[in-house]
């Protein structure tokens, strides 16, 4: 598979804090991928470097080949991302916002108006995208969220905790536009505190603690046969915190 994400040696200081300590980690197109930690684990930081808000103390990252320090537009135009508290320009419609996306990326007409109404209907937001957003409630800014990430359909798309407001319906949409995406070849990074929804995702499981991976492979492998996720994260994290 063609690699789209690779993390050489990524260490990050705020101050005399470490925040992340020589993180490798490789993607490649297809992969779905879950990191967990707990709180002050380094998995907010590791997303926001790699969509390019920080900057690395040491280490490389490259994103389809591309070295994000060197070029960082070409870099990002592979990606999307979705952060865990949406902030949408409030005075735009739904349409208006989808409209700003799609021209940062350079999307072409009228691809991505077809594009945007399938993945509207979808997140059932087809008539409230004409309204203002905002008069949107959070869980209708988060679903927005999601079209306007899945918009380009990028190569690389990180997701940190977006959960949070969606109703029951609405996460297992997104679950299963997530698995669409890798179907197409997207690689999807995404972070989380639900230990039972990264059970149910299955794939790759990354687990941060102190900066550092604990693991980084298969749920299959971390699991075994009997082990429950919740069992073995706590294990793993309480001996190493």
């Amino acid at each position: 598979m063609t690699e789209i994400l690779r993390v050489a040696g990524v260490s990050k200081l705020f101050g005399a804090k470490r925040a992340l300590d020589g993180v490798d980690l490789a993607l490649s197109r297809g992969d779905m991928y879950t990191l967990l930690g707990p709180n002050g684990a380094g998995k907010t930081t590791l997303l926001k470097l790699l969509c390019g808000l920080l900057r690395p103390t040491e280490g490389a990252i490259r994103i389809g080949g591309i070295a994000l320090d060197a070029d960082p537009v070409a870099a990002k135009r592979l990606m999307s991302f979705i952060p865990d508290h949406p902030t949408i320009f409030e005075r735009l419609t739904g349409w208006e916002y989808l409209a700003f996306v799609a021209s940062t990326y350079r999307l072409a007409e009228p691809g991505w108006r077809e594009t945007a109404a399938r993945l509207l209907e979808f997140f059932d937001l087809g008539e409230e995208a004409r309204g203002l957003v905002g008069t949107y409630s959070h869980g209708m800014r988060q679903r927005l969220c999601f079209v306007a990430a899945f918009l380009p359909e990028p190569a690389l798309l990180l997701i940190d905790e977006p959960w949070v407001g969606l109703d029951p319906r609405h996460l297992r949409k997104a679950i299963e536009a997530l698995r669409a995406a890798t179907a197409r070849g997207t690689a999807v990074l995404l972070s989380t505190h639900s230990l039972a929804l990264a059970e149910e995702i299955g794939g790759r499981i990354g687990i941060l603690n102190q900066g550092r991976f604990l693991w980084d492979g298969p749920i299959e492998k971390l699991l075994g046969e009997k082990d429950r996720l919740e069992e073995v994260f706590l294990r793993l994290t309480e001996e190493k915190g």
